[in-house]
């Protein structure tokens, strides 16, 4: 047994104090006017066996009426929670053309703030997180805590993959990884990335996952017109990057590659302009896949039982207010 509001249940300790003092110290002594005279006048007419099993009712009924004020849980209650949705793993790309300021405020922080609106409009999925640049990593597990996802979202940098590049093929390995159980339908990928990619398996990774269930959806940041991409010094100061031989690169969005991977994933291409609610296309391609049923999950609680304690307190203020003490 547990009880929701502890502190109540004090009240017991407060009438266990009242009690001995009334009866160490308020009974005859306490008052000097007080007398064995006084008390045969004032009970010649009661019971006093009566009297002190009244006093025991209403003391239990005191009792029982502090327990169930505070709160008491027994047990618990179990309830089906079915949830029903598809397994989407969004993979974010981290390199440090990410930062180029083409869309506003940067590539990378559109895209956080599309997938953050993405991840508070789905209802039932699960969702998990990898980040990538050079390398892969699985940054948040499947889960259908929403909340969770959105404050790992709200952490991803650009400094996360100390291994610099762009290889989507290594994002849709870790991708295919993630998902253990052999339903070959259900799973999908949002692949969110500049398109700037550094090797050429990405087209042949895209087959295996659509092949193997996983459908490869992708979505493009940034402008065709390109942008410099900015480098923040050890002095805080911004530069932009450049290459060998001293220019200023330009991170331009490669928009037909990452169309030609959502053709052989067999998914759909999608691009975070600055317009706002570019998330929205993504929630309606969702909404229209096939749903499967995500878990069972029994949703558990401490069931509240104070009414049949407080019913049993009324009983015994009745039986107690109503019991004659008067000697017959």
């Amino acid at each position: 047994m547990t009880f929701r509001y502890i502190s109540v249940s004090l009240l017991l300790i407060i009438y266990l104090i009242i009690w001995l003092y009334w009866k160490t110290s308020l009974r005859r002594k306490t008052f000097p006017i007080y007398s064995e005279k006084m008390d045969l006048i004032l009970t010649k007419n009661l019971d006093k066996s009566k009297v002190k099993f009244k006093n025991s009712i209403i003391t239990l009924a005191l009792v029982l009426l502090t327990i169930a004020a505070s709160g008491p849980q027994i047990g618990t209650r179990v309830r089906p929670l079915e949830r029903r949705g598809v397994d989407l793993v969004i993979a974010l790309d981290t390199s440090i053309s990410m930062n180029a300021e083409d869309v506003t405020p940067s590539r990378l922080k559109k895209a956080k703030l599309e997938l953050g609106r993405l991840i508070s409009n789905l209802k039932g999925d699960r969702i998990s997180i990898i980040v990538f640049a050079g390398t892969s990593h699985l940054y948040l597990p499947l889960t259908t805590d929403y909340e969770a996802a959105l404050l790992f979202l709200n952490e991803i940098d650009s400094n996360m993959i100390p291994t610099q590049g762009t290889l989507l093929s290594t994002a849709m390995n870790t991708a295919i990884e993630t998902f253990t159980d052999e339903t070959d339908k259900f799973k999908v990928m949002l692949l969110v990335s500049d398109g700037e990619d550094h090797d050429d398996e990405a087209i042949k990774i895209a087959t295996k996952a659509s092949d193997l269930g996983l459908m490869i959806n992708t979505v493009g940041v940034g402008s065709k017109s390109g942008s410099l991409i900015p480098i923040i010094d050890k002095n805080k100061k911004k530069t932009y990057k450049r290459n060998k031989k001293g220019n200023l690169i330009t991170s331009i969005l490669n928009d037909s590659n990452l169309k030609e991977i959502a053709t052989a994933g067999k998914g759909s291409y999608f691009w975070f302009s600055n317009s706002a609610d570019s998330y929205k296309e993504i929630i309606t391609e969702i909404e229209n896949m096939e749903k499967k049923t995500i878990a069972t999950h029994e949703f558990s609680e401490f069931e509240d039982r104070y009414q049949i304690i407080a019913l049993f307190s009324l009983l015994c203020f009745l039986f107690g207010f109503l019991t004659p003490t008067i000697k017959k």
